[in-house]
């Protein structure tokens, strides 16, 4: 099978764009869709649906592996970073933080989730803007919470946390 770029093996965890984290579950062709074509039959972990990607189109929809332990402690740092200045027209924002969704890169989800939260402190976020942002938190805090081994409570309070302090929230002496 040489059409295994990536090689993922069942029960291994990765990440589908827009969607979390999921499990293989299976790599076999499909009986339903009568093709030749192998697929990764994956499971996502919030709500058990499951999926079926082709392993030829892995790279089109960007599936990929967890992130690491260095590379989460990379986006912590990233979350702590001042805000950049944004859109001030909420459609733009909404299309450019939607392109950022697209690419399953926790960097740009943790770009997104930056912006809609300084967003939100000024003024509330668009019934969209407020779906955007839940989703993207959620996408941080699950893969966080898997890759630390923590509870989800406490990826998300991480997370707040370095939220705060992009936003000069609760930094001082002793933090």
């Amino acid at each position: 099978m040489s059409s295994v770029k990536m090689g993922f093996k069942v029960g291994e965890k990765l990440v589908y764009p827009n969607h979390g984290v999921t499990v293989v579950e299976q790599i076999a062709t499909s009986p339903v869709l009568g093709t030749d074509d192998t697929y990764y039959h994956l499971r996502l972990l919030a709500n058990n649906s499951r999926l079926m990607v082709p392993i030829t189109n892995i790279d089109r929809v960007g599936l990929r592996r967890l992130y690491q332990q260095k590379e989460i402690k990379g986006l912590i740092s990233l979350l702590e970073e001042r805000v950049k200045k944004a859109h001030t027209d909420w459609k733009g924002r909404y299309r450019e933080n939607l392109e950022k969704m697209k690419t399953g890169r926790l960097e740009d989800v943790a770009e997104v989730l930056k912006n809609l939260n300084e967003v939100s402190k000024k003024k509330s976020l668009s019934f969209r803007e407020k779906k955007m942002y839940d989703r993207a938190k959620y996408l941080i805090v699950s893969e966080v919470a898997i890759v630390k081994g923590i509870p989800e409570v406490d990826a998300e309070n991480l997370i707040e946390k370095s939220l705060d302090k992009s936003l000069g929230i609760g930094v001082g002496p002793g933090h």
